[in-house]
């Protein structure tokens, strides 16, 4: 039933993208158009339902300066087609100075299953045109890019020319979509400009850099996406209010709240999401049709502090074991986002379950006695960890994969019980854009971890995952390096999971 729906999404999108070249403002450089448009920080579209989807964008003033304190006027129109002939919807919204003058516009009442084609008008200029996906009702089919870890200075963002040429369904960030920290003692192909952020106009000001470069507004005007943050949106490895500076929580509460609203400010989110400043919900799903689950955490905000803490965060290596890793009542979701993800997990019935989230998810041992790991992922968090993978074992929860970013590699790792019982797969993309991590630094990854199935630390890029009712396969996308703005991408590595197996094959 489905597959004319697919072929339907083909041509539109290839119709589309022949029609969006013939408009002017989306030809446009990125760098040029922030220099004199209130638009030059492109537009967006995310947290896709079945009857419509979130609209972004953020007004700028000249060399991408902040606006006058003034409300603005905005108009919105949303169309079936990418030259706004047949017009279904429009719509005014306001962009206050409090909000670094952000629009954000949730449009309902559309059809299931369908593009969609929008634009903005304010201050006598006009937009670039995006385009926009509603979620199906039923579904054969879905694919998904999923990426992380995007820093300024260390890459170009040309992976994002691949993603759009693969014309996914959905693209799935797993945090660390900007970086606070600069790191002068790697190669770099661009600058900050700017010291590391601290305040909301500087986090802000960050934002405002990231969301100029062309490959990341172009794929942001290809399709929907779906966003979660990880810990350098606000600071490397801060855990809750704990953190590596030894800033008291009443001192960094406020600068990570700083951060969390920048973050909504420049991301198509759901305004209902950040309904409290002082905690706002990220963790949500977005269903595929009856295809697919798909559940979104966060595992920063929640998590207790890291075990065996040092000052400063000192070590995040524990050479010589750390029992406190294991204790019952550490967290590193929050009970109330484990009780929610619970309740999704027992209560799903579509064929596949997937949950987006930041970090390494599987054990990772970085020695043959087993006692040394990174406490910055989930094996500092290990008694959570396993509540949630016998829950992932239940004969209800149906082919389930856990999809992660955060450590700059590519990963295929089965998940298991600590009988050996199969609970399911984990995929790991690697960086967008950004440095490799020391080839040694995961030890002897296959004597010491019988689970993980292909692991690849040398190359940045994403993950292609495609879904039907019968496999899902996953393609790590490779690019050749970073520094080269027209470095090649690749076909890396394959793997699928035919539904059922609850493990990953060799392509």
């Amino acid at each position: 039933m489905m597959a004319p729906d697919h072929l339907w999404h083909r041509r539109a999108l290839l119709a589309a993208m022949a029609g969006l070249a013939a408009i002017p403002s989306v030809a446009l450089d990125a760098h040029a158009r922030a220099g004199t448009d209130p638009f030059g920080l492109g537009v967006a579209s995310g947290d896709p339902a079945t009857d419509g989807f979130v609209l972004w964008t953020r007004l700028i003033g000249p060399r991408a300066e902040p606006l006058q304190a003034a409300t603005i006027d905005v108009r919105y129109e949303v169309a079936t087609d990418p030259h706004f002939h047949s017009i279904v919807r429009r719509g005014r919204g306001s962009a206050y100075p409090e909000r670094a003058h952000a629009v954000h516009v949730e449009v309902e009442k559309l059809t299931a299953g369908r593009p969609y084609w929008y634009r903005f008008h304010a201050l006598g200029a006009t937009s670039p045109v995006g385009r926009a996906t509603t979620l199906p009702v039923v579904a054969d089919r879905l694919r998904l890019a999923v990426t992380s870890c995007q820093h300024w200075e260390q890459a170009w963002f040309s992976a994002y020319r691949d993603i759009i040429a693969a014309e996914p369904d959905l693209i799935l960030q797993l945090g660390d979509y900007i970086y606070e920290q600069s790191y002068p003692d790697l190669p770099r192909v661009r600058s900050f400009g700017t010291p590391m952020p601290r305040d909301l106009a500087s986090y802000r000001q960050r934002h405002a850099l990231y969301k100029t470069d062309p490959d990341l507004q172009a794929a942001h005007r290809a399709c929907p996406w779906v966003v979660t943050w990880d810990d350098h949106e606000v600071l490397n490895d801060y855990a809750g209010l704990a953190n590596r500076e030894g800033l008291p929580p009443a001192l960094f509460a406020p600068r990570r709240a700083a951060a969390y609203q920048a973050y909504f400010e420049h991301m198509p989110i759901r305004p209902s999401l950040w309904r409290s400043r002082r905690e706002p919900r990220l963790y949500r799903s977005v269903d595929w049709g009856d295809l697919v689950s798909l559940s979104i955490l966060d595992t920063r905000q929640y998590r207790s502090a890291p075990p065996c803490s040092e000052p400063n965060f000192a070590r995040n290596l524990r050479l010589n074991g750390c029992t406190e890793a294991s204790s019952p009542g550490r967290t590193i979701m929050g009970s109330a986002q484990e009780r929610w993800l619970s309740y999704r997990l027992a209560s799903e019935r579509r064929p596949w379950t997937l949950i987006g989230q930041q970090v390494f998810f599987a054990p990772l041992w970085l020695d043959g006695s087993r006692t040394a790991t990174f406490s910055d992922q989930w094996d500092g968090y290990a008694a959570n960890r396993d509540r949630l993978v016998s829950e992932m074992q239940q004969p209800a929860v149906t082919n389930p994969v856990v999809l992660s970013g955060d450590v700059h590699s590519f990963w295929a790792n089965d998940l298991r019980s600590a009988d050996g019982k199969a609970a399911g797969a984990e995929l790991v993309t690697s960086a967008i854009g950004a440095a490799s991590p020391p080839a040694g630094r995961f030890g002897d990854v296959n004597r010491n971890n019988p689970h993980v199935r292909f692991h690849d630390v040398r190359h940045a890029g994403w993950t292609r995952i495609d879904i039907d009712r019968d496999l899902l396969r996953a393609d790590f996308r490779m690019i050749s390096g970073n520094l080269d703005e027209h470095s090649a991408i690749r076909n890396g590595a394959s793997f699928i999971m035919p539904a059922g197996s609850r493990t990953l094959s060799v392509a």
